[in-house]
């Protein structure tokens, strides 16, 4: 059905704790069970609306696909755990952080912050979506399923071509072993059954080692573990001695205020960010400084 493994991961979880909370089997469970299990979420828990909404999604698949019938609820406590402000950094914590950084999670941690992709966008991006020549970054397959452009910044431009070529080198290293593969979704792995091997296919910021894909088994050179990054952040805003509760999304939330505060209208930016809706990115003008309205520049390159 083409859901990405973490959804497939988050479902899966949250199919396991609905039916160990409800103690039922599953031909004994109806919708009011999910109704109170949405409740107890909120109630108890006091999870967050977005929390609740995953849980309600998972649940909602699990009636579909595997009890074959639509989930119907007549009501249940919604969450009323608001979205928080998100935590933003100065400019010059952002040089103070990135100055702790270095090599690969330097590289990416700065692009991260000079063009506002998510996590898991950054460490996913394929050579093909990375033009040199036009400076843009193509994110693909983005929150929502869509696709988006972002300035490539110039201050991060000769390292990224440098590690490009570094890149390069191991890729033909592995196609001498015959070990070049890399993940491909179903679909397009079956319209182009030899594109797994290709360099433009390959991911950018490739792991060091080759593993085992969990779902087919095959031997592949996957991305790197978004883990090991996290921590690389947070350990350089420790060392940079930055006072707030620093992580890879923080870059994001930078990347988007400073863009206002120097001016950038509110649609530009909601582009730059991929959100479906403007309300999404009218939080960060709750911890603005100043308006204005100029084209659009990376602030890594400010």
């Amino acid at each position: 059905m083409q859901y990405s493994i973490r959804t497939e991961e988050t479902y899966r979880d949250w199919v396991r704790r609905f039916l160990l909370w409800s103690g039922k089997e599953p031909d004994e469970i109806d919708d009011a069970e999910v109704s109170r299990f949405l409740s107890h979420l909120a109630v108890e828990k006091k999870v967050s609306v977005n929390t609740q909404r995953q849980a309600l999604n998972a649940m909602a698949f699990l009636f579909r696909h595997g009890f074959g019938r639509e989930l119907k609820l007549d009501g249940y406590r919604a969450a009323k755990r608001p979205p928080r402000l998100p935590v933003v950094l100065s400019r010059d914590e952002v040089k103070a952080l990135l100055a702790q950084m270095s090599g690969l999670y330097g590289l990416i941690a700065g692009l991260m912050y000079g063009t506002g992709m998510r996590l898991m966008e950054a460490v996913r991006l394929r050579v093909q979506d990375v033009d040199l020549t036009r400076d843009m970054i193509l994110v693909r397959d983005g929150k929502g399923r869509k696709d988006r452009v972002v300035p490539l910044p110039k201050t991060y431009k000769a390292q990224l071509e440098a590690h490009l070529e570094d890149r390069r080198a191991v890729f033909e290293l592995d196609r001498q072993r015959g070990e070049v593969e890399v993940f491909l979704p179903d679909a397009l792995a079956r319209k182009y059954p030899s594109a797994a091997g290709e360099w433009i296919w390959q991911y950018v910021f490739a792991s060091g080692r080759l593993s085992v894909d969990p779902r087919s088994g095959r031997v592949r050179r996957h991305h790197i573990h978004e883990t090991s990054l996290q921590k690389a952040i947070r350990e350089a805003a420790r060392v940079a001695g930055i006072d707030k509760r620093v992580s890879s999304h923080t870059l994001r939330h930078s990347f988007a205020t400073h863009l206002l505060e120097a001016g950038y209208d509110i649609r530009t930016v909601q582009e730059l960010l991929g959100h479906a809706d403007v309300s999404t990115t009218m939080i960060y003008t709750h911890v603005l400084n100043k308006p204005g309205l100029p084209p659009v520049v990376s602030p890594a390159d400010f």
